[in-house]
């Protein structure tokens, strides 16, 4: 397939890794994945999937709103288009508050068509502070309007884009937990981890995507399937933030483990945003790519 340079993430998403594109990219061989599936159960904004625009994958996310998303822009593209164009004739704070509170009232939240659930959420992507996906503990999306001059709220040439790769393509979209996701990863097959970063200082962490966050515990389990994906001969890469906690868990892929220098923008505070350590753990090599 054609590599489409319009193809690219419909949503900002916490933890996007546009900017770590390249240091990925050192380590994956596309003609490699051709022959291979490539899984991504943390898919967020799915800068590493549409940069590669692999022709077979296997992506999933536990949050139920984001892949419905997906779905919806794969297959109900123009609904999503006319929906989309309402919402950016209307935006103004008043109409974003309104839009946004939908989910306060589970009768009027549970009546909206996969269509207009899909499109609420590109709308407060795009138009919310700072534009990120935050939840309370209620599952309520509480971000405060963002009161940008001109946002892009239908960006159609990249969901038209998306929408066909999808389409063309064997990506299968999955909604759910990464061990489920990866249950029938076969020797070879390519996973990309992604979770939510372990909090630098107890201040710094945003697990607000899904109302159960991500803790230690969790930490702990996706490393006994990193392990397991191992053992079954699965080439296997992951990103988090170095941390005593994640750099002592996994300490037996230490000759593996890659620095990176990466960017934080989102923080309330302008100032807290700055680039930060982050690590890539691997399962091969730091040295070469995957490859046959």
């Amino acid at each position: 397939m054609r590599k489409n340079s319009v193809v690219r993430p419909f949503l900002k998403w916490a933890g996007g890794k546009r900017q770590l594109l390249p240091e990925l990219k050192k380590y994956i061989n596309k003609k490699y994945l051709n022959k291979h599936t490539y899984y991504e159960p943390f898919i967020g904004g799915g800068a590493l999937l549409f940069d590669l625009q692999l022709t077979r994958a296997v992506i999933s996310d536990k949050n139920k709103e984001l892949i419905n998303c997906y779905e919806v822009v794969r297959d109900l593209l123009d609904e999503l288009i006319e929906v989309l164009r309402k919402h950016q004739e209307q935006n103004s704070a008043d109409y974003f508050y309104e839009i946004r509170d939908l989910d306060r009232s589970q009768k009027k939240y549970k009546n909206l068509s996969k269509v207009e659930k899909a499109a609420r959420i590109i709308y407060l992507n795009k138009t919310c502070y700072n534009g990120l996906f935050r939840v309370n503990s209620q599952g309520q999306f509480n971000v405060p309007f963002g009161r940008y001059k001109k946002p892009n709220i239908l960006d159609e040439a990249v969901l038209r884009a998306v929408s066909k790769y999808l389409n063309e393509s064997e990506v299968k979209i999955l909604k759910g937990d990464f061990a489920k996701a990866v249950k029938d990863a076969q020797k070879g097959d390519v996973i990309y981890f992604d979770p939510p970063y372990d909090p630098v200082s107890d201040t710094a962490s945003f697990t607000g995507y899904d109302v159960n966050g991500f803790n230690r515990d969790e930490q702990i389990r996706l490393k006994e399937v990193f392990d397991e994906l191992t053992g079954k001969g699965c080439k296997v890469i992951l990103s988090n933030s170095r941390t005593d906690f994640i750099m002592d868990l996994y300490q037996d892929y230490q000759d593996k483990i890659k620095t990176v220098r990466a960017a934080r923008s989102i923080n309330s505070k302008a100032l807290k945003r700055g680039k930060v350590d982050e690590i890539l753990v691997l399962n091969f090599p730091v040295e070469t790519k995957i490859e046959v």
